[in-house]
């Protein structure tokens, strides 16, 4: 079973359509990156999946389950959106127990699975404190910990490392380096040396189609780009002569 298939997948706000046509399949522990400019369809796709937004036609499957008729899968998912998804007055190990409580895990497993994402992200010096008194790399670094402590078979990444420094960002994907092959993710990105360094396969969006889907090795053979910068605007800029 795949763990994500879309058949003809669109999505259409009045006139426009911000996917259109979508037709893609992501095996079990691949890291798959999703790529393209702004309004590209990247997070209109994410929402879908995520069951957060009805497609407009065509079908989308997450764990085999049909995403528009069938919300079973959402408890084997979750995802770290582009706003921090944290509550700025409680505590990091709060935050965690919390997120661990509500997905069913009473209190004495909530609060060893919390201990745990706290050792994983060497956030133990702020365990204590308040999420909106940390940084911005230790609060998406939290936000990331509160998606993977329901232990998802599928993990949405969107931005995760927007904003951050360069240190911050590389020692974000150390962290998240460790989870393929364990974890189904799904990453957005603006940051094309994120995509080249992390994702099994890319998938190349504009204006809500698939430009090209491939490895990192596999689009550059098919453009003949060494750089992978210019990959990305080849393939976009063909897509916009159309």
């Amino acid at each position: 079973m795949k763990a994500i298939e879309t058949l003809n997948l669109s999505k259409a706000f009045k006139k426009r359509k911000a996917v259109d046509g979508l037709t893609l399949s992501i095996e079990k522990g691949e890291f798959f990156a999703l790529l393209g400019q702004n309004g590209a369809g990247k997070t209109t796709t994410i929402k879908i999946l995520c069951g957060l937004s009805k497609p407009t036609e065509g079908k989308a499957f997450v764990l085999g389950k049909d995403v528009s008729s069938d919300d079973s899968f959402k408890e084997k998912i979750n995802v770290s959106p582009q706003e921090t998804a944290v509550a700025p007055n409680l505590s990091v190990y709060e935050n965690l127990k919390f997120i661990a409580e509500i997905y069913g895990n009473k209190r004495n497993a909530a609060s060893e699975k919390a201990e745990n994402m706290i050792k994983y992200f060497s956030l133990s010096e702020r365990r204590n404190d308040k999420a909106k008194t940390l940084s911005g790399g230790m609060q998406r670094k939290l936000s990331i910990a509160m998606a993977l402590i329901t232990d998802p078979e599928v993990l949405f990444l969107d931005e995760p490392t927007l904003g951050l420094d360069v240190r911050a960002r590389r020692e974000l994907w150390e962290k998240i380096k460790t989870l393929k092959g364990k974890v189904t993710i799904i990453l957005t990105t603006h940051y094309l040396e994120e995509a080249e360094a992390l994702a099994d396969r890319i998938c190349i969006m504009n204006r809500g189609r698939i430009s090209e889907i491939g490895t990192v090795q596999e689009l550059k053979e098919k453009t003949g780009k060494d750089n992978f910068e210019d990959v990305f605007l080849m393939l976009t800029e063909q897509e916009d002569e159309l």
